[in-house]
């Protein structure tokens, strides 16, 4: 029998009132690492929120305890009333049933729909491309020539996929923030350096409207604390 989060049946656990969530001692634990994208990313959400939460250093690990929290032994994972919960894309869809406001998404269902759909092609078709060249940037450890023209050609067309999706209206996906910001910052900011430094190859140089919106978000208040405790 495969266990589900800290061994217990979501279902005999009770539910916890959406007004307590980070609030009335019930706090929010962020385990993981500040160097992560994701985690940052999360932490910015958090704070976006305005939920209060506290955070646990966790480093990647495929220890038992550690798999209970992250099936996969990846960052960020979060802990709820002694609940888990892992992948930032889960994470988020958590916190905006629970905490609607502010809003991440659109009220209309097809506009929401439309940002998870950019988020999701930032996610995928390029960070997650980008990645593989990750053992070249930070370990040393060159990856192939085939596997660099496979990612040079993959990179290109998830940027074209993005680009036909992207608004800058003035943020991503329209005339409000959304959670397609937080993963445009995030997700850009690895993949570009990774995409520049490994493939030679500048994702945003012909995008200054996604450049100039990154340069933006960076002074977001959530954005810009989550920056500076990750330096401090």
């Amino acid at each position: 029998m495969i266990p589900r989060d800290n061994g217990h049946d979501p279902s005999t656990l009770p539910a916890i009132p959406l007004s307590t969530i980070g609030k009335r001692g019930i706090m929010i634990k962020l385990y993981g690492l500040r160097m992560s994208n994701y985690y940052s990313l999360t932490k910015a959400l958090l704070i976006e929120k305005g939920i209060d939460f506290e955070e646990v250093k966790a480093p990647p690990s495929q220890s038992d305890e550690y798999l209970q929290r992250s099936p996969m032994g990846k960052m960020p994972s979060i802990e709820v009333d002694g609940r888990f919960l892992s992948e930032s894309l889960a994470i988020f869809h958590y916190l905006e049933q629970t905490q609607p406001e502010p809003a991440l998404l659109p009220s209309d269902p097809f506009a929401a729909a439309k940002v998870m759909e950019l988020v999701c092609h930032i996610k995928l078709d390029v960070e997650l491309v980008a990645r593989r060249c990750l053992p070249e940037m930070l370990f040393g450890k060159p990856v192939s020539e085939e596997t660099k023209e496979q990612v040079t050609a993959d990179l290109t067309q998830g940027m074209k996929a993005v680009d036909r999706l992207f608004v800058c209206g003035p943020y991503a996906a329209g005339t409000d923030f959304t959670i397609a910001d937080l993963y445009t910052y995030y997700a850009f900011g690895l993949a570009s350096a990774l995409a520049n430094k490994v493939v030679g190859m500048d994702l945003l140089g012909d995008r200054p409207e996604i450049a100039g919106l990154i340069a933006r978000l960076a002074k977001r208040p959530s954005i810009a604390r989550v920056s500076a405790e990750m330096s401090a």
